[in-house]
């Protein structure tokens, strides 16, 4: 089950407050910025700093290609 879209509106990075994107297939929320991970278990984010995980660059490029191949944007504008 994916992520209420009213929800996905107004999430945003705990620690830097910007747009996240959303790979759904993966159970996770990006911050691109940051190179942080949220995890999103049982329909639920979590946004908690010290439970994010750090990405490093490889994982990066995978990831902002794939949200480029798929048309996955931000979860609001900043």
């Amino acid at each position: 089950m994916a992520l209420d879209p009213q929800l996905l509106e107004i999430l945003a990075c705990p620690e830097d407050k910007g747009p996240l994107l959303y790979f759904e297939d993966e159970g996770a929320l990006y911050n691109p910025r940051l190179k942080r991970r949220y995890a999103v278990r049982d329909d639920i984010p979590i946004m908690l700093i010290d439970e994010a995980e750090a990405v490093d660059d490889v994982e990066h490029q995978r990831l902002m290609a794939k949200a480029e191949s798929q048309g996955i944007k931000p979860t609001f504008e900043a």
